[in-house]
Order: structure tokens, then C-alpha cells, then sequence
């Protein structure tokens, strides 16, 4: 998780250039899938992550009327909140050349 948290990715909407995005594939289509693909690794990385640190504040009782406020796990929820959205930091990824991908038809031929 510690590199998510050192994401240059940025927290609010921004224009990418499309060259730069379809420049390693050639073909925008195909990069855009392995971008979302990517993001959805992030995305299952980051909130197994945070199940388990909210697991650690889960009570185990049957009573409604023992429900209390806890900080530290507030603390815990608005960090993950406040980090890049996982589409952002898949795009910069791939925009840096961190993501590793190969076309799987000519490796056949």
C-alpha cells in the first residue's frame, strides 16, 4: 500500500493527452483496457487493505445499543478517502511506463 500512498496522481479531474496514452499499444481502445484492468487491481489491493484495518474495530457483539464512535477508525476511512481515485493512479502508470503489458496474438504467430 505504501506506494499508492506516494501516488502523484492527481486527487481531481484532468485532461490527458491521447498520444501519450495510445503511444506504447497504438491503438487507444486496447490501452484503455489495460488501463481499467489495472485500475481494477489498485482497486481490489486498496480495499483489501482497508477491510483489514477496519476488521481490527469490528466488534463481534449482537447489540445495537453498544454501536459507538470510534476516531481512530474514522481516521482510517478518511485517509483511504483522501487518496487519488484508482483510475487516476492506473493512468499514471501507464503514462510513466510502470505497467508491464504484451499482446498475446503476436506472441502466437
Amino acid at each position: 500500500m505504501t506506494k499508492y500512498r506516494n501516488s502523484s496522481a492527481p486527487l481531481s479531474t484532468s485532461t490527458y493527452n491521447k498520444q501519450k496514452i495510445e503511444s506504447p499499444t497504438e491503438n487507444i481502445y486496447e490501452a484503455i483496457s489495460i488501463i481499467a484492468k489495472r485500475s481494477n487491481q489498485i482497486n481490489l489491493d486498496i480495499r483489501k487493505e482497508l477491510h483489514e484495518k477496519l476488521d481490527e474495530f469490528a466488534t463481534h457483539n449482537d447489540s445495537l445499543e453498544e454501536i459507538f464512535e470510534n476516531k481512530e477508525q474514522i481516521e482510517v476511512s478518511k485517509f483511504y478517502e483522501r487518496l487519488p481515485k484508482p483510475h487516476a493512479m492506473a493512468i499514471e502508470e501507464w503514462l510513466n511506463e510502470k505497467v508491464y503489458h504484451r499482446n498475446t496474438d503476436e506472441a502466437k504467430e
